[in-house]
């Protein structure tokens, strides 16, 4: 399963751990991804989406509508 978010299109970060010593190895930074069902009222459906945290307070401020048509606007998600 893919990293990635639907709506922000986020994904895993490269990085480096540091240790007191200042050693540096290499790491991944994940984003906070949710698995998460919407209800679209224009459709009168159900739509299961992965979306990090950002994402859930976008759509509480904007509505999942918006969102979505912003997202098929940028290429994140296909609408059929």
């Amino acid at each position: 399963m893919a990293k990635v978010c639907d709506i922000t299109g986020k994904r895993p970060q490269v990085g480096n751990n540091v240790s007191h010593a200042n050693n540096k190895t290499k790491r991944k930074f994940l984003p906070n991804l949710h698995k998460k069902s919407f209800y679209v009222p224009e459709e009168d459906a159900w739509i299961t989406l992965k979306v990090c945290s950002k994402a859930l307070r976008t759509i509480n401020k904007n509505g999942i509508s918006s969102v979505l048509k912003k997202a098929q606007n940028e290429g994140y998600i296909i609408i059929k």
